[in-house]
């Protein structure tokens, strides 16, 4: 099995996906969580944030996440994933492929901010902290239109 959590940044996906896999590893179900903030780093430095480049790391996720449930091992990739074909890409190419939207208010995340994305995505535009392509701000999100779970982390 793959699920794909989505959602906007400091939405909770990370801290969720660790919670699931504590709570099925007491059961004895293997899990890896595929974090592409963590991917990024270690294999794919200098990726950029293109739509093509962000379809193309969620592509590799899932082929890595194909791999390990080819294994029996449940897959969590756990990323913004913000492109609603690219979700159906996925979920129509692996088998038992799950969607769940780790929704937040806007207002809600800006409050989090636990990385200070969305205060540099808010700087002015001559500012050189500023981000460009911050998802939900300056960049799209596409929420699911049928996500097999919606987590409502603001609530």
């Amino acid at each position: 099995m793959i699920i794909q959590f989505c959602g906007l940044p400091d939405s909770g996906k990370t801290t969720l996906a660790r919670a699931a896999r504590d709570l099925l590893k007491e059961r004895d179900i293997e899990v890896e969580i595929l974090d592409g903030d963590e991917y990024r780093r270690a294999l794919y430095r200098g990726l950029g944030f293109s739509r093509e480049e962000r379809a193309g790391h969620i592509r590799r996720l899932a082929f890595l996440a194909a791999r390990f449930s080819s294994h029996d091992m449940i897959s969590i990739i756990c990323a913004i994933n913000p492109f609603e074909d690219i979700r159906q890409e996925i979920a129509l190419s692996h088998p038992d492929v799950k969607t769940v939207f780790i929704d937040c208010d806007i207002a809600v995340l800006l409050k989090r901010d636990t990385k200070n994305l969305y205060r540099r995505a808010m700087l002015p535009n001559d500012h050189p902290d500023k981000i460009f392509n911050l998802t939900g701000v300056n960049d799209p999100f596409e929420a699911p239109c049928h996500p097999d779970l919606v987590i409502k982390t603001d609530a």
